[in-house]
């Protein structure tokens, strides 16, 4: 809904709304006038002035029957100032011409167009600007403004002195008449007309009606809508204008404006505007939702309607306050969840300045240092993987994985761990289809993430369990259950009904140093339902936990052995790296490890050193993605396009903090073999590398 009040419009109009040749910000200027200014100001009497009727609010017959808006605050302050009397006339909605102004003895016209047509007129002399703002087009929504299209313009009977203008500016434009303001905006959304061509101020007030929901303001970049008043002057008997008093009327109205100052002129049309905001009727409600009003009759709607409107806004304020107290307790919860290991490193940093000859003490200071890292990392994460999840910007990969072999890695990287806590492990594993399609990594982080838990919570000399199994539905896709069992402390019924909550953890077992970011469970849900399964549990205080997840995923046959290249020499490698400190300990890392390597500082740099080597110098190129000069999606489609051959072979991989799908797309489109993401995991980084 467009709103009603003009209020904040008019902030943004205010500063181009000013008089071209008002005096500077703050109080009126004393007018100097001639003595022949001054007889003829005391000698004039009352002097009738004509106004467009219906340019709200610039120019339009008031309540009291006479001029109001904009231009009679100006009239009014123009009369203060130089001791003029004015009596206001409204003109006629057809085109007003030169006689009829002489026959209606008016002496000036306000709201006339300053431009340069006017200013070359017979029979007119025209004032200094006192109102300045843009004009804009008003179109449909559907159309696209070209200045050189052949448009019909809708233009009101007030406006033709603007005709040449257009007509310069527009030359393919068709001009077409309408009686009113109005009368244009209805052409346009009536489809009448393509669009018409109005005063900015103007175009706010008619454009709060619903009737024109549908229609759009484009503001005129070049053509601005300047104000001005005009001297009807009488023609002398060569047919040439007599500009004796006219010339004195204009001289004077030229320094009353410019005695007006800006600051006033800003107030006038803030006053206008707030006076004369559109009020939003029944008609206009009905209009609004006129379909509804023909499908349940006008009566039963109005009642019907203002009840459901009564309620939705009640539902809202409480869903509101529900979802703001949401965003509250996560906010909070994760900026102690982020405070915490980063307030723990901070002191661990502290520690080991304090204590430089103390090897063990500073090894276990390191050995704190990189678990807590990891912890940060792993909350980045995850936070990360839940906000994607929400959003619906997860997309699994269908591929073939061996779901034996999964299963197998997974029970691998949690050994070690259940047998130093002296846990008893056990698996029970019966695949009828271990090929499936679907996503490797998500599968073995859910699995990961179940057994992990059941390790955290379940004290020495418990037991663990994992169990899979399979059965084909009658569909063709396989359904898979994986099963974690443990006999540990169990969680408690209050817990249990918020155990899937964002966040969510025990405080016993937080107390008792099982330490996690609260978003494993919730984002395992999330992907257990994305793989068209379900993650749910049971769990009895101090007896034990059973988590199940299930999964579907279409079989697929066991894929041909492929044969392992043969063992090479380990390659030079190019570090493409900006950031000073990175590069550093990349290059000491790859040292370490009986790497050579070389620094770029920007992707230029990695080109050149690439380009300017002998063929075959380097193996691996690790590229950054942001950088400098060059980042790395073009530093890499320039390397592939170099004309020799090893260009074609060099292993590019990129190595950046930024891990969204669009990345990895970009990446692989640029030439790009692989993707690694900051912090580097060392042994991801070597098992690539090898």
């Amino acid at each position: 809904m467009r709103p009603l009040c003009l209020a904040l419009a008019v902030l943004a109009l205010t500063a181009a709304a000013v008089p071209c040749a008002a005096a500077e910000s703050g109080g009126t200027r004393p007018l100097s006038l001639t003595e022949e200014e001054q007889a003829y100001a005391a000698s004039c009497g009352t002097l009738r002035v004509g106004y467009v009727q219906d340019r709200v609010p610039v120019s339009f017959t008031g309540a009291d029957g006479s001029l109001a808006g904009i231009s009679r605050y100006i009239l009014d302050r123009v009369a203060a100032v130089s001791g003029l009397d004015f009596e206001y006339v409204p003109l006629p909605a057809e085109a007003v011409t030169y006689d009829y102004l002489l026959q209606e003895n008016l002496a000036l016209v306000t709201s006339v167009e300053y431009n340069e047509a006017n200013k070359k007129a017979n029979g007119i002399l025209i004032s200094e600007p006192y109102l300045s703002s843009r004009k804009v087009v008003v179109a449909r929504g559907d159309l696209s403004f070209d200045r050189n299209a052949s448009f019909r313009a809708a233009l009101s009977s007030g406006s033709q002195t603007i005709r040449t203008v257009l007509n310069g500016m527009f030359p393919n434009f068709e001009l077409v008449d309408y009686d009113s303001i109005g009368d244009c905006f209805d052409a346009v959304s009536k489809g009448e007309a393509d669009l018409t061509i109005q005063n900015q101020f103007v175009v706010e007030y008619w454009m709060a009606r619903p009737k024109y929901d549908e229609l759009q303001a484009i503001p005129m970049l070049g053509l601005n809508d300047q104000l001005c008043f005009s001297a009807v002057v009488a023609m002398d008997e060569r047919g040439g204008p007599d500009p004796a008093d006219g010339q004195l009327l204009i001289d004077i109205l030229d320094k009353a404006i410019a005695a007006v100052s800006e600051d006033e002129v800003s107030g006038y049309i803030i006053q206008a505007v707030m006076e004369n905001q559109y009020s939003f009727t029944l008609g206009d409600f009905l209009y609004r939702y006129r379909f509804a009003v023909v499908a349940l009759g006008l009566s039963a709607l109005v009642i019907v309607v203002l009840a459901l409107l009564l309620l939705r806004q009640r539902v809202l304020s409480v869903e509101d306050r529900a979802n703001a107290k949401a965003k509250g307790e996560f906010l909070s919860t994760m900026s102690h969840e982020i405070r915490t290991p980063l307030n723990g490193l901070i002191g661990l940093n502290y520690l080991m300045g304090q204590r430089l000859d103390d090897q063990q003490r500073l090894a276990e200071y390191l050995r704190q240092s990189s678990a807590t890292a990891k912890y940060l990392l792993c909350l980045v994460d995850d936070i990360l993987d839940m906000s994607k999840l929400e959003d619906n910007e997860i997309a699994l990969a269908k591929e073939p994985m061996d779901l034996a072999l999964v299963l197998d890695t997974v029970c691998s990287i949690v050994r070690s761990g259940m047998t130093q806590k002296g846990l008893t492990f056990t698996t029970e594993i019966s695949l009828t289809c271990p090929w499936v399609i679907g996503d490797e990594a998500r599968v073995q982080q859910v699995v990961l993430n179940l057994l992990d838990n059941a390790r955290k919570f379940t004290p020495s000399g418990g037991c663990v369990t994992l169990r899979a199994v399979q059965d084909m539905q009658p569909s063709g896709m396989l359904f898979t259950r994986i099963e974690v069992s443990d006999n540990g402390r169990g969680m408690s019924e209050e817990f249990q009904k918020k155990v899937f909550h964002s966040f969510a953890q025990e405080l016993e077992t937080v107390s008792k140093g099982n330490q996690g970011t609260g978003l494993g469970l919730p984002i395992c849900l999330h992907l257990a339902r994305l793989m068209g399964g379900d993650l749910s549990f049971t769990s009895q205080k101090d007896v034990g936990s059973d988590f199940v997840f299930t999964f579907a995923a279409a079989p697929t046959e066991t894929p041909a052995e492929q044969e392992r290249p043969a063992s090479a020499a380990r390659p030079r490698v190019l570090v493409a790296e900006d950031n000073d400190l990175n590069g550093e300990i990349m290059l000491e890392l790859l040292g370490d490890e009986g790497f050579q390597a070389d620094l770029a500082k920007d992707g230029r740099q990695a080109l050149a050193a690439f380009s300017d080597s002998p063929v075959g110098t380097y193996g691996v190129v690790l590229m950054d993605l942001l950088m400098p000069e060059m980042d790395g999606f073009e530093a890499a489609a320039a390397i592939r396009a170099l004309d020799r051959p090893d260009a074609k072979n060099v292993r590019i991989i990129a190595c950046t903090a930024n891990s969204s799908d669009e990345d990895r797309a970009r990446a692989q489109a640029s030439g790009m073999d692989g993707f690694i993401t900051k912090p580097v995991d060392i042994g991801q980084l070597l098992e690539v590398l090898s």
